[in-house]
């Protein structure tokens, strides 16, 4: 009956300070940027179990998504059920951890958007890595760009398997002249994680150069996203 209290007071008399068990206080005394990953998670899961506090169950969700990517940034590519098969988690935290994730996501693209400049294949790859490298399936993405290389338009053109694109140069073009591009970026990310490019990859960006030629309409790169890596045609000099 008294589980909670007596799991409180164990704690305490295990030398655990009030502050690593009350995180919200130390967020109104010290600020966000005081508290550790765990205890973030902790702010928002809110509430514990009778055997685990929030801040435990913070811990859990970070050994967890520690499969994918240390710290937080695992949290992107877990699933409502991996996160529900945590103890005290149901759905509607799981629903608001996956949100808060996806809010993070957005701001670091945005962070990044201020400073893009897309003749630079390093900027490009930089504004849409952190997105793209989550991807379980192969996903294909178009910028249209006008005589001044200034942005268009970016949009997404396919999604493929876990190691192919369906990539089409009818659609691709389609998409270029609906919006009156002169210059094209093509993206696509390999969720292996190696940004080299398959013979496919090869073939296919030297078909969608010469076709691109042939109506005027240049493809300027095609970047392929890894895992924090990127693989640029034009850096490679493979597109002239």
């Amino acid at each position: 009956m008294y589980n909670t209290k007596t799991s409180f007071r164990s704690m305490l008399r295990a030398d655990e300070s009030i502050a690593e068990l009350m995180p919200y206080e130390r967020f109104l005394k010290y600020g966000a940027g005081s508290l550790t990953d765990a205890e973030l998670l902790a702010i928002i899961v809110r509430t514990g179990t009778s055997d685990n506090t929030p801040i435990d169950i913070g811990r859990q969700i970070l050994r967890m998504s520690g499969k994918y990517e240390d710290g937080l940034s695992g949290l992107c590519r877990l699933s409502i059920d991996e996160i529900m098969s945590v103890p005290g988690i149901g759905k509607v935290k799981a629903i608001k951890l996956k949100c808060i994730a996806e809010i993070s996501r957005r701001i670091a693209k945005a962070r990044s958007f201020q400073k893009l400049q897309m003749v630079s294949p390093s900027s490009i790859a930089d504004y849409y890595m952190e997105g793209m490298r989550h991807y379980e399936k192969e996903h294909v993405i178009l910028l249209c760009f006008n005589q001044q290389f200034k942005l268009i338009c970016d949009e997404e053109i396919s999604v493929g398997t876990v190691n192919s694109a369906l990539l089409s140069p009818r659609e691709i073009f389609i998409s270029a002249v609906k919006n009156r591009a002169v210059n094209i970026v093509l993206l696509h990310n390999h969720p292996g994680g190696d940004p080299n490019p398959s013979e496919v990859d090869i073939g296919m960006t030297r078909k969608i150069k010469t076709a691109g030629d042939i109506i005027d309409i240049n493809l300027r790169d095609h970047i392929i996203i890894g895992d924090q890596s990127y693989y640029s045609f034009l850096e490679h000099k493979q597109i002239i």
